[in-house]
């Protein structure tokens, strides 16, 4: 299948302030907020996913994965690897609720 014509390989947006402003607001907001730090893959940059105690959670590129780690203890939540720990069970649980109620 031939790429339509004028389109590029992709391009990564790179994270911003909002981003920051985003987990910041999820992480005070929220209570049993875990950190998981996702690697840059050939799709993405650096991401940070945000786990709450009920299994919610968002997700946002962040500038580096030191940054990420930095930001989450400054918050005061933990932070994980996630290639290395996973993730948690909660947040499985909540796709689920959320998809059989149609949200």
């Amino acid at each position: 299948m031939k790429r339509p014509r004028g389109l590029g390989p992709t391009t990564v947006r790179s994270s911003d302030s909002a981003d920051e402003q985003h987990l910041a607001e999820f992480a005070k907001t929220r209570r049993g907020v875990e950190g998981f730090v996702e690697p840059r893959t050939a799709v993405t940059d650096v991401t940070l996913m945000l786990v709450a105690h009920d299994g919610e959670w968002t997700r946002r590129r962040v500038p580096s994965v030191e940054w990420a780690h930095r930001f989450a203890n400054k918050a005061g939540i933990p932070s994980y690897d996630a290639g290395v720990v996973g993730y948690p069970a909660r947040m499985r649980e909540y796709n689920r609720r959320q998809k059989e109620s149609g949200s």
